[in-house]
């Protein structure tokens, strides 16, 4: 089933980029610019610059925790000192295009193993970036490294 528009947008991201992997980005309003390199590991001259993967693992990152936050607010839980490590790993599909996959992991001092699980699980679900990757790629959910048990999709 294609996917359906949004009833409403609330915001747009425009960026252009030129030269690829190993060229230059920047975003139309000014707030961002980069230069991009092409990971050694992906036979680039590792240069310097960022690329999309560390950029996608910070943006969903980011995205992430303001979910896990909004959800640890509504339920009374002390979110407040958490981190999120995302990574982001790229590789080939082994039939001619490449993949990603994602690791979320989270440290939070403040909350049981219990209450982290559940709002990781929360956070999942009504993340922008969850939902647009979710069941296009694999997504792991951790907690300082171990993965959660989580419910069959």
């Amino acid at each position: 089933m294609p996917a359906r528009p949004l009833p409403r947008i609330l915001y747009t991201a425009e960026a252009v980029v030129e030269g690829g992997r190993a060229g230059h980005g920047r975003t139309t309003d000014g707030r961002l610019d980069v230069q991009l390199s092409a990971p050694a590991e992906m036979g680039g001259d590792g240069g310097p610059g960022t690329n999309p993967e560390q950029l996608f693992a910070i943006g969903y990152a980011a995205c992430f925790q303001s979910a896990l936050l909004g959800v640890a607010q509504g339920r009374g839980l002390d979110a407040g000192d958490c981190t999120i490590t995302s990574r982001v790993g790229i590789g080939p599909t082994g039939h001619g295009g490449f993949g990603l996959q994602v690791s979320l992991d989270l440290h939070a001092p403040h909350l049981s193993p219990a209450e982290a699980a559940d709002l990781m699980d929360r956070a999942h679900e009504r993340c922008p970036y969850s939902n647009a990757t979710r069941g296009n790629i694999p997504v792991t959910l951790c907690i300082d490294g171990t993965p959660i048990q989580r419910a069959a999709a």
